[in-house]
């Protein structure tokens, strides 16, 4: 192809022109083929990339299908239980609920429900009215001296810097208007956190925001910023379910001079945060920086959010609150399944347990050593719909956080560009003029929807079960498709034992 885009493109250039200079008129048209031709001569002898070589312009359609194939399948291709990593069902009801619009389907349900991965609840017939009142749960133990009275559901750490200014100014006024937190992420509390809503600040591995000039942790700036009123609990982040054991990732084409600021670090350059905490490294010492930041901060909850990796060093902290006599206020476990918006493929992929699993080995290892009633612990990755929530809750959870679904209230479409600067919808993005169609007034108010709206549902959820309270979800609320398989066995025992004997035969 490459031998002959050159042999004949010169000669339909070249007709091209002679053709144009007798009729003495549409001189673009040969400009514009000589200059796609010197570009095919350009890619023919680069060596960079090997289709563009051998077909010198046709080449181009193959990145350019390439870069609209997530839009390509959302619209043409993906059916309503299909999309990763949340299927289109789950995105519009959260487009309903975020824009107070009806969020019933019709027809049935679409799902397998004969799978065996099957959740569902058991309902009763003997079902209660649903509470109006939104639940809410007390954070602060004994050490604590201004317990916060926070939501069951509440928008998890995403930072100024992954997310846009905008973003967040949307974020912080819906959860002031709907009386739930706002979690900062690791990147800082900026101005735009500072709208009304109520904040859980985090402290990452990179301290930013409370950081000295080497990137170590600086209480002067900390205790500056954790006495402001807004700041209701602060959160020092271990790991997280995307990318554990990996640091926070800020590309450079997102640190605006602004961010950097915010952060104390260099603009323009990629940030990565440290893969672990320099103010301590066992825990004995994690501990003692809790307390440490409960004394700095005035009494405030503290606790730490972290992926379960390796279940001995979670037990280690166990041990060592019993020994120290000192308790966070809550443990935030992260799944996962979590989400991020840069990380490499095999932590997003291969490191860190799922939420479920982590959340029944946390909720029983804290019951083993009698800490689980002196600390909250909250749920975060892929927590996004009701359902969800109520699961979290039945494994043991207090509370739950989710950031990609309040990302949808805001809009988000899961075009997948989170880490490009590129994001469409002016969410995940520092590019103004992307950030331009996002508007803060209608975007606050589909926040505040959203999580009014889906905690509204649990509330049904639960009625529809019989239970009266929060206290009253277990998991004998629920059933799983992989129990069905077991009463096949038992209903069916004479049929499968003459299949097994016809074999044998």
């Amino acid at each position: 192809m490459r031998d002959k885009f050159l042999s004949w493109g010169i000669v339909l250039v070249t007709a091209t022109w002679i053709v144009a200079l007798l009729i003495r008129a549409h001189y673009w048209i040969p400009i514009l083929l000589s200059a796609i031709y010197a570009l095919g001569v350009y890619n023919a002898y680069q060596s960079k990339h090997a289709i563009l070589r051998n077909f010198p312009v046709l080449g181009y359609f193959r990145y350019f299908f390439e870069s609209i194939s997530p839009e390509m399948q959302q619209y043409f291709i993906e059916r309503e239980t299909d999309g990763k990593p949340f299927p289109r069902n789950q995105r519009s009801a959260v487009y309903r609920r975020a824009k107070n619009l009806s969020d019933t389907v019709a027809f049935g349900t679409q799902l397998e429900v004969n799978h065996r991965k099957y959740e569902g609840i058991k309902h009763s017939i003997y079902a209660k009215s649903p509470s109006e009142e939104l639940p809410r749960v007390w954070v602060g133990g004994e050490q604590c001296t201004q317990p916060y009275h926070a939501s069951l559901f509440n928008i998890s750490a995403m930072s100024f810097g992954a997310l846009s200014d905008r973003a967040q100014i949307s974020l912080n006024r819906g959860a002031k208007k709907g009386n739930f937190y706002h979690n900062t992420g690791e990147g800082g509390i900026s101005p735009h956190h500072m709208e009304g809503g109520d904040l859980c600040w985090q402290i990452g591995t990179g301290y930013f925001g409370c950081r000295d000039e080497e990137g170590k942790f600086n209480p002067e700036l900390f205790t500056k910023y954790s006495n402001l009123p807004n700041v209701k609990m602060i959160e020092i982040k271990l790991s997280q379910g995307a990318k554990p054991g990996h640091g926070g990732v800020l590309p450079g084409v997102k640190n605006t001079p602004e961010i950097a600021a915010i952060r104390h670090v260099t603009p323009g350059m990629t940030v990565i945060s440290p893969p672990s905490h320099s103010s301590f490294h066992d825990a004995a010492g994690l501990l003692k920086f809790v307390q440490h930041l409960r004394e700095l901060s005035g009494g405030k909850p503290i606790g730490f959010k972290l992926c379960i990796g390796d279940t001995k060093e979670f037990e280690d902290i166990c041990v060592q609150m019993n020994v120290l006599k000192i308790y966070p206020d809550f443990i935030t476990i992260d799944g996962a399944e979590g989400g991020t918006g840069a990380a490499p493929p095999e932590f997003s992929d291969g490191v860190g347990m799922p939420l479920e699993p982590a959340l029944i080995f946390v909720n029983r290892t804290l019951n083993s050593y009698n800490v689980r009633n002196k600390l909250r612990v909250i749920a975060s990755g892929k927590v996004l719909t009701s359902l969800d929530i109520l699961r979290a809750v039945a494994m043991g959870a207090d509370m739950c956080n989710n950031a990609r679904g309040f990302m949808f209230s805001l809009g988000c479409i899961q075009a997948l560009r989170c880490n490009s600067n590129n994001c469409p919808t002016g969410v995940a993005t520092q590019d103004k003029m992307l950030i331009k169609g996002l508007d803060v007034t209608d975007k606050s108010e589909r926040v505040y929807h959203f999580h009014k709206n889906t905690l509204h549902t649990c509330n049904e959820l639960i009625a529809a079960a019989g239970r009266s309270s929060y206290e009253e979800v277990d998991a004998t609320m629920f059933m799983r498709g992989d129990e069905f398989d077991h009463l096949a066995d038992l209903y069916f025992p004479d049929i499968l034992g003459n299949v097994k004997q016809k074999a044998r035969s």
